[in-house]
């Protein structure tokens, strides 16, 4: 059965499996609304897309390749309808238009599907193209196929979801909401898709912080990522690109400027271009290499494999005791094979004001980072190591619960000590 633009039919069944066709994540972005008989989201937990992708009772679910699984049973009673759209990315030219064959199939347990192509579509950047709504004791489907020249905003608005402005008018710098989720003026530069990905991690940093007390600390995040041979699965299937990405949130909440210093490193290292929330993407893309020459860097000078004691001491040169912290994430995939000079350094440099929090990506033998919580002669315990096998199958309250919880404590002790600032 094929639906024209504003026509209707009843939906037999409870269980559908729909399907959208020339959706394509980070491009043309897919979403759900679910609305009450305002035709309005109830709250922002009613708007369902790629980072919040179950609605809050389990009803609605975005699965991978432009799918929705719906159950209409488990919809409240004041779920009156729901809209499924469509909006390109900011980024993105064009309208929704050009996009080739777009549309949705319906598929109904022990029924005849149902096909809404997207018709009569011209200007639109953003568009609802079909709802599924209550008529009695039955649900209906209609084909809309109709939407908003200038994009998501539009959309999201029309149907209730809160819109944060506030960073285009915040000073430079950055700013604190009430809830203590902090924000920089970058972010305004995003499209409202990655912003509302964006809040939600920063919610979880914050939250992170919140419950260890540590919540209100201001300090330099340095961020360090192993480029060595081994690690040349993780940047092929930009595992790398997307550490970097849930990294920006972490310096947002901790850093005045809210930016990452970066460096690569394997025999030797690399300090790059801060990454900005903005730009994080451009950011990957340009620097995250293993060899040849990009962004005018000779990745092959650095080498290819690991050695961390310069890299190290390149950091441990620029702190001084009495100033202020340093958050150093250290991703990697093993090595550390020097353990006597490791073991030394990080010894000496307890007594200045940094925590490393030394990450494991992918199976390996990380040798002495597996010691460091038990690594006495210390002023203060100033390390934290914890592996993952897999970081994509971690969500971001347990990564950032992992990332950031031994960072307060050691905060109170190094205070305590005269190492740092409060």
């Amino acid at each position: 059965m094929e639906l024209a633009r504003g026509a209707n039919t009843i939906i037999d069944g409870t269980s559908l499996k729909v399907a959208v066709s020339g959706s394509a994540p980070g491009t043309v972005d897919l979403m759900v609304f679910q609305l009450d008989d305002r035709s309005k989201v109830r709250g922002d937990a009613d708007f369902i897309f790629f980072n919040q992708p179950v609605s809050p009772e389990g009803a609605v679910r975005l699965e991978a390749g432009g799918v929705i699984e719906i159950d209409t049973t488990r919809l409240p009673a004041d779920i009156h309808q729901l809209s499924v759209a469509v909006a390109l990315d900011s980024a993105a030219s064009g309208t929704l238009s050009a996009v080739r064959d777009m549309g949705v199939v319906v598929e109904q347990a022990g029924s005849t599907a149902i096909v809404a192509p997207a018709l009569g579509l011209t200007t639109e950047r953003a568009a609802v193209l079909v709802e599924i709504y209550r008529r009695g004791a039955s649900w209906k489907l209609r084909n809309v196929s109709a939407g908003w020249d200038s994009g998501l905003a539009d959309l999201v608005t029309a149907f209730g979801v809160s819109v944060d402005e506030e960073p285009q008018t915040r000073p430079a710098g950055s700013d604190e909401s009430p809830d203590g989720i902090r924000s920089v003026p970058d972010e305004a530069k995003l499209s409202m898709v990655k912003r509302e990905k964006l809040d939600l991690r920063k919610r979880e940093v914050a939250k992170v912080l919140l419950t260890k007390g540590g919540n209100g600390i201001r300090a330099r995040v340095i961020l360090v990522i192993d480029k060595t041979g081994s690690m040349a699965k993780q940047y092929r299937t930009r595992v790398v690109h997307r550490v970097v990405e849930r990294m920006v949130p972490v310096a947002i909440q901790l850093d005045d400027d809210g930016k990452l210093e970066p460096y690569l490193y394997a025999v030797s290292f690399v300090k790059l271009p801060e990454i900005s929330v903005h730009d994080a993407e451009a950011w990957s893309d340009t620097y995250l290499h293993l060899r040849g020459s990009h962004g005018g860097v000779n990745y092959d000078k650095i080498g290819a494999v690991n050695r961390e004691v310069p890299i190290m001491t390149e950091i441990v040169s620029g702190l001084t005791r009495g100033s202020a912290p340093t958050l150093v994430l250290f991703f990697t995939d093993g090595g550390f094979s020097e353990r006597k000079e490791i073991t030394k350094l990080m010894r000496e440099a307890s007594g200045l004001p940094a925590f490393w929090q030394f990450v494991g990506i992918g199976k390996a033998n990380y040798g002495v980072l597996e010691k460091l919580d038990d690594l006495d002669g210390r002023v203060v315990d100033n390390a934290g190591f914890f592996a993952l096998d897999d970081i994509d199958t971690v969500d971001d309250a347990q990564l950032y619960t992992r990332l950031l919880s031994e960072f307060p404590d050691w905060h109170k002790a190094a205070v305590a000590a005269g190492i740092t600032t409060p």
